[in-house]
This record gives structure tokens, C-alpha cells and sequence, in this order.
């Protein structure tokens, strides 16, 4: 299974996981013209699209995908709080999974707004497991037989509460940062949490562009976990 990031933060988030037969779109929080540009002209190729939660980072342009022909599967909450219709509209539960071609794919809760999911997926074929994770502070799961990770490390505490300290960023976001997005510290001991010993790559996704130094938080996960870190 290959993961791929194409766009990823506050901007917009667009990703894929893929095998030769199987393509799967997690997020589509950029413009259409822009997703079609960056797969280089192949969403005839997609089969599916994953929307985490209804924030425009993450699903702006579901509405054009769907009309692509492409299903798009989101939470019951996220549906209603987009207005979401049509027949390429899918509605999925946390814990029930799901299956498109090749891949299995298991929703579950995740810590941001109402209706926030994550996703493990899986190729029934190479028995790869891919663990999807953004937007949240907090995962209240773990997961076993993991052979990517592709999860958010927004901030670490430390440049945060300087950064504060400095005026850069506003103190009255701390508590909003700090209960939607998973800290640097927080990412760690998620990871030591689980069974990593099949894992290959660990990719962080939604680095903030102010609160997050790249290269530290690269090397302090790389230290904690002894895999080989990607950054988004």
C-alpha cells in the first residue's frame, strides 16, 4: 500500500492510500481544480473519497468530487452539517467498517468536533494496515498489526506557551489549540502506545505553519520510535 500526502494544514489537506488496484482520497480540503492538477489529471482512477469532518481544510471540495462520480463516505454528523446530498453521498458509523475493492476501511471516534473520524485501512491483499489520524487531540483507541501511520503533530507545548509568551500567537487560543489537535508530547505517547512493530513509516501530517519546528519534531519522534518519520 502506498500513502501519499499532496497537501496538508490549515490550508487544506489532501492525501492518498493506493495499491495497483485501489486508489482511496482521505480528505479533499482543497479546490477541485487544484486536487485534479496535483493527481495529474487521474480521478477517473479514484475510487473513493474519505471526509474526516466538515471544516473546508478537509472537505472543501467534496461537492465537486461527488459530482466526478466518485463516492464520498463522511459521518452522519458531518453530512448534516454540510447539507450534504446525492446518491454519492455515504453515511458511515464509527466501528463498523466498510469495504471498497481491495481496501477494508474501519471509521472510529476521534477528539475534535461532532461527527470527526479517523480511519484504518486496510489491503485485504498484502494485509497492509494504515492508520489515519488528524484534527484531534486525544485518540482513545489502540491498534494492533499497523504498518503505516499517518498521523497530525500540529504543535509542540514548548514553541506554543513561547510563542504566547512572544505575542505570535494569541493567548486566548491556547485551550482551543490544545483541546483539537494532538501536541508533539501527546503524538509520542499515543505511538508508544500501540504496537509499532510492524511499521514501516510513520508519516505527521498538519504541522502548524507557527507553532511546530519541522526538524525538532522530526527528530524527537524518530528517537521516541526508531521508524522512519515523513514529514507532511
Amino acid at each position: 500500500m502506498k500513502f501519499q500526502c499532496y497537501a496538508s494544514g490549515s490550508t487544506g489537506n489532501l492525501y492518498t492510500a493506493s495499491n495497483d488496484s485501489t486508489t482511496i482520497m482521505i480528505e479533499c480540503g482543497i479546490t477541485y481544480n487544484k486536487i485534479n492538477n496535483l493527481l495529474d489529471y487521474t480521478l477517473h482512477s479514484v475510487d473513493s473519497c474519505l471526509v474526516s469532518h466538515y471544516h473546508q481544510d478537509h472537505c472543501k471540495a467534496y461537492k465537486e468530487i461527488a459530482k466526478a462520480g466518485i463516492d464520498v463516505y463522511m459521518s452522519e454528523e458531518t453530512k448534516e452539517a454540510l447539507g450534504a446530498t446525492g446518491h454519492r453521498i455515504h453515511t458511515i458509523t464509527p466501528k463498523i467498517q466498510f469495504r471498497v475493492k481491495d481496501f477494508t476501511i474501519l471509521p472510529f471516534e476521534t477528539e475534535h468536533v461532532e461527527g470527526s473520524l479517523g480511519f484504518v485501512i486496510k489491503c485485504e491483499l498484502t494485509k497492509e494496515k494504515l492508520l489515519f489520524i488528524t484534527d484531534s487531540f486525544y485518540c482513545r483507541y489502540k491498534f494492533k498489526n499497523l504498518t503505516q501511520l499517518a498521523v497530525e503533530c500540529n504543535y509542540s507545548e514548548e514553541l506554543l506557551k513561547q510563542n504566547i509568551t512572544d505575542g505570535i500567537t494569541d493567548k486566548a487560543r491556547l485551550k482551543s489549540i490544545q483541546r483539537s489537535h494532538f501536541s508533539l508530547e501527546h503524538i509520542k505517547d499515543f505511538l508508544l502506545a500501540n504496537d509499532l512493530t510492524k511499521v514501516t513509516q510513520i508519516y505527521l501530517l498538519h504541522l502548524s505553519s507557527s507553532n511546530a519546528n519541522a526538524n525538532f519534531i522530526k527528530e524527537e519522534v524518530q528517537k521516541a520510535t526508531g521508524k522512519e518519520i515523513i514529514i507532511c
